[in-house]
């Protein structure tokens, strides 16, 4: 009788540690980053980071936690991605700093590959520290509270202003110098000479008669 009490409290127990929830193995697999590192301040960033949900208890993403996603990228807009094997199976978009992914839509049998694709484009910020972060993801529970150990952070350096395009001016062209004409001498008139010729020419005509 107690033999068959002890195997029967052993069931249970069994059974409840096999359908407790376990948290979410996720892994970061791949960055890609349009331009390539290091940014620069003021530029546009577009990035796609993806993920692997690995199967975790009996299934891939406890339905009722969820995923946040922040990033300091300004301006920032979001397009997530979720792939079951290999083929697209939700999709959504957000904007601004923070996102989040319902963990209904992560959630399925343990025999399924499910992976995250996550694009954000936005501006690089001035920063003080040098660097910026680009994605943090963390698995929320029930509470509110982050899953220990569930936080993955990606963070880039940051080189500096944007280089500026300076604006040659062409020099403005110096016009030729201008000589002088020389000055002509008046000289004595054609007209007025003839005039005196013929002037002459008649007095003479009239004293020799």
């Amino acid at each position: 009788m107690i033999r068959g009490i002890t195997f029967l409290f052993l069931m249970l127990l069994l059974v409840q540690f096999q359908v407790m929830p376990v948290d979410a193995s996720m892994a970061l697999t791949n960055v890609f980053y349009t331009p390539t590192p290091p940014l620069v301040t003021g530029n546009q960033q577009h990035v796609i980071a993806k993920y692997y949900l690995g199967p975790s208890g009996a299934t891939t993403f406890i339905p009722s936690h969820q995923l946040q996603m922040r990033t300091q990228l300004v301006n920032a807009r979001w397009n997530i991605q979720v792939l079951l094997n290999g083929v697209n199976a939700a999709q959504q978009s957000a904007s601004g700093s923070t996102a989040f992914v319902n963990g209904a839509l992560l959630s399925y049998s343990p025999n399924n590959d499910v992976s995250l694709e996550v694009t954000i484009d936005g501006f690089v910020p001035r920063t003080q520290d040098g660097q910026i972060m680009i994605l943090q993801v963390k698995e929320i529970d029930n509470s509110g509270s982050v899953v220990p150990g569930s936080e993955i952070t990606v963070s880039q350096p940051v080189a500096g202003e944007p280089a500026t395009t300076l604006q040659t001016s062409s020099p403005t062209p110096t016009p030729p110098p201008v000589h002088p004409s020389p000055t002509k001498s008046v000289g004595f008139p054609l007209t007025l000479g003839i005039g005196a010729i013929i002037l002459v020419s008649i007095i003479m005509c009239r004293r020799s008669r």
